[in-house]
């Protein structure tokens, strides 16, 4: 960040770095060169001039560059105890495939990879004078420039000659020799010998990268030396021998270097230090034609929980945090920082690290901790944007309460698609399979302002909701065709409506169906989504311009959505139980939470809906369907027998009113089953209703019992309330509260 953002003299670089590889070349390109052809002879000329002239030019003016030269592991057969080197045993050199079964080329055992043993060398390492056993490995191809032409060869005499002399020069500058630090991906080599920093690069690469950060210390231009410094590190990676893959998971070449893992392949390429320098060098280069020349920037490296930034002072923001356990960084930057001798502490990473004991809920902590500090600088109205990149619905919910409990409102969740770089709407979060965008706001401070100061506590609820529809993207279009934006979903929009009483400690006034019925009163309902009186007009011109309405896509996985995808399927097609059961039973797939009671359909029913008997007029919603979708049922008054018989049993969607009865009902039912799982004996619950929970904590706030919430939240196993993201923010938010003291 900072050589991109500082102002360069391009002649100045490019003079030091030009003498900088100038001398590199002239002492240490002999280790890097190979001849072309296999004649004896030419071998024989070539090894003399090597042992007399290897640090003179001239040496090497018959000589060609190496792109890079292949190194393969050595094997032992367990049959016969005969060395196999594996690239000549198992590559398929035509095909670039590995095969998984292939003969010993001593015996002839049909062999597989996890059927053979090491072969070890044992030293006494020269670089720190500690005894020594590592993974035998051997050069097996060098890959060479020819007259513009890109050749390779087997290893000859005049090429192991090289090594060896290579292997008997003493490195005279300083490199590190760091233990790798503890933990999984650090320590992943420890058993095949690559314990400290220096074991994962060739001698002759070791040579060459110490003599550059020499060099750049000794550089007396000291934005050159930082740069120099930058570009050697970014090399040393490339040139780490052992971090990088010949062979990518598809079979195809892939010479370059394995990102976000030390993985150590049995075959991989060793890209000379001097090549991958100068290609760093002409990189910048490009880069400063056509750099803007005036930059105004401030870098700095202080952790995010503590940003030295006023109040309210940013406009925009965007994060692209750490997400759980994918990626180890203080591990995979070991070795650049054991260059630069400055390391990080991995106590203070806001990932998961099982050697370091933190799990979901300290890597939460910490990032609730980088939010609210976003959430302070930032000014009010204004945006962050938070790139998610992570599988597990866990890390997900954990990112989502941390937003909140920070005090952010997601107003839009999209897919990135990183090869069409566009974004797509998202349906569903929980299980997280692509790249995401989360757009947060900072609510206005007008708001906030409104809600401590208004006295009914309903008419905070429409001032929420006015406000945040307001930052919702109207239409999303892709392909020309319109997606249902997730986040106009009423249902939605009362989650985010209850985190934001939450977060304000006050308890939320209005039920989910006074909350939906105020909605259709208050706002222009499109399409399964609400819309501000004067968005709507934009939706709709929109809209006409389409076929097809947008569709959200249910998926049932708990006895919540189940719930919601009865309510969607009954309000269309009021039906009898025999009719909704093979439908909703196709929905129940692989899908459902590991944890949750799976409840049965007539329960579902008879706790959510109403079912007409017979008795009294046909119901609209069931009268509504009827005569539409059956013609002998049209323009018959709601009192016809006909229309009466072909009603009956069928349950329907209840009005407002009637729902508000339901829901108190089913409540009373939920909060009674919460009681019983605080007094279940044992100290788990294998099993449970997520509404239970749901409903008896957010009674339990209300009545700011957080003891409680943390009591039962403790009974839940720890993966069922990772992964759902209401059951975590009750929790998070009880445990801050008694942190607190409240």
């Amino acid at each position: 960040a900072y050589n991109y953002n500082s102002p360069w003299n391009a002649a100045e670089f490019n003079d030091a770095a030009e003498n900088i590889l100038s001398d590199i070349e002239e002492r240490y390109s002999w280790m890097f060169r190979t001849h072309h052809g296999s004649g004896e002879q030419n071998v024989v000329e070539a090894m003399s001039d090597l042992e007399r002239n290897r640090f003179r030019s001239e040496a090497i003016l018959n000589l060609h560059k190496i792109n890079y030269t292949v190194w393969s592991d050595v094997f032992v057969c367990r049959d016969c105890g005969g060395e196999i080197v594996f690239w000549d045993a198992a590559v398929d050199k035509v095909q670039a495939k590995i095969s998984d079964q292939f003969p010993c080329n001593h015996c002839g055992t049909q062999l597989t990879k996890r059927t053979l043993d090491r072969s070890w060398v044992n030293e006494i390492d020269p670089r720190n004078g500690e005894p020594r056993r590592y993974a035998k490995q051997v050069p097996v191809e060098i890959n060479y420039s020819y007259h513009g032409k890109s050749l390779s060869k087997k290893p000859d005499l005049y090429d192991l000659q090289v090594l060896k002399l290579v292997e008997s020069a003493t490195i005279l500058s300083w490199f590190p020799t760091d233990r790798m630090p503890e933990g999984d991906e650090a320590r992943r080599n420890d058993d095949d010998g690559l314990t400290h920093v220096h074991h994962f690069y060739t001698k002759r690469n070791l040579i060459v990268l110490s003599e550059l950060y020499k060099m750049a210390e000794q550089c007396g231009l000291p934005l050159v030396k930082q740069l120099v410094v930058n570009m050697m590190t970014r090399a040393n990676r490339q040139s780490s021998l052992h971090i990088s893959n010949y062979f990518n998971g598809g079979g195809g070449v892939c010479k370059g270097h394995l990102s976000g893992t030390l993985y150590v392949p049995s075959i991989s390429p060793e890209i000379p230090a001097i090549k991958l320098f100068q290609d760093r060098v002409h990189t910048f280069n490009r880069w400063l034609k056509v750099a803007v020349k005036k930059r105004r920037s401030i870098i700095s490296t202080s952790s995010f929980t503590g940003i030295e930034i006023e109040d309210s002072s940013v406009d925009y923001i965007f994060l692209d945090p750490p997400f759980g356990k994918n990626l180890m960084y203080s591990e995979l930057n070991f070795m650049d920082e054991s260059w630069l001798r400055i390391k990080t502490k991995p106590e203070h990473e806001a990932i998961e690290n099982r050697v370091h004991g933190k799990g979901i809920n300290e890597y939460r902590k910490l990032m609730t901790a980088c939010f609210k500090e976003a959430f302070r600088v930032l000014k009010s109205g204004r945006w962050m944007t938070v790139e998610f990149s992570n599988t597990q619905a866990n890390v997900w919910n954990a990112i989502q309460s941390a937003l909140q409990e920070a005090g952010f409102v997601v107003a839009n969740v999209a897919a990135l698609d990183k090869k069409q770089g566009s974004f797509k709407a998202v349906n569903t979060t929980t299980a997280v399979k692509q790249d995401l965008v989360i757009s947060a706001y900072k609510p206005a401070l007008d708001l906030e302002q409104r809600f401590r100061k208004e006295i009914d506590p309903e008419a905070s609820v429409w001032d929420f909701v006015r406000s945040h529809l307001s930052y919702l993207p109207t239409t999303k279009i892709r392909k020309g065709s319109l997606e249902f934006v997730a986040e106009r979903d009423p249902r939605i929009i009362f989650d985010r409506m209850i985190s934001w009483f939450i977060r304000h400690e006050a308890p939320v006034p209005i039920s989910t169906h006074e909350f939906q019925a105020g909605l259709a009163q208050r706002f222009a309902i499109r399409d399964g989504m609400v819309f501000l009186q004067e968005q709507v007009t934009q939706y709709d011109k929109k809209r006409a311009l389409v076929s097809q309405a947008p569709q959200m896509e249910l998926f049932v996985a708990d006895e919540r959505s189940a719930i919601d995808w009865l309510t969607d399927f009954i309000r269309k097609r009021p039906s009898t139980y025999q009719e909704v059961h093979p439908e909703f039973t196709s929905q129940l797939g692989a899908g459902w939470k590991k944890h949750e009671t799976r409840p049965e359909l007539s329960a579902l029913l008879e706790d959510n809906f109403l079912r007409y008997d017979a008795s009294g007029d046909v119901p609209s919603q069931i009268h509504n369907y009827l005569s539409t979708n059956f013609h002998d049922l049209r323009n018959l008054a709601k009192t016809d027998p006909r229309l009466k018989a072909k009603a009956k049993d069928r349950w329907f969607v209840p009005d407002p009113n009637k729902a508000q009865d339901l829901e108190k009902k089913r409540e009373k039912a939920l909060l009674k089953e919460f009681d019983d799982y605080g007094t279940a004996p044992g100290r788990r619950l294998k099993e449970f209703r997520l509404e239970v929970l749901r409903a008896g904590f957010k009674s339990a706030w209300a009545a700011r019992d957080f003891k409680t919430i943390i009591a039962i939240a403790q009974k839940v196993p720890e993966e069922a309330l990772q992964e759902d993201e209401k059951l975590l923010f009750w929790y998070d938010s009880a445990l801050t509260r008694m942190e607190a003291g409240a």
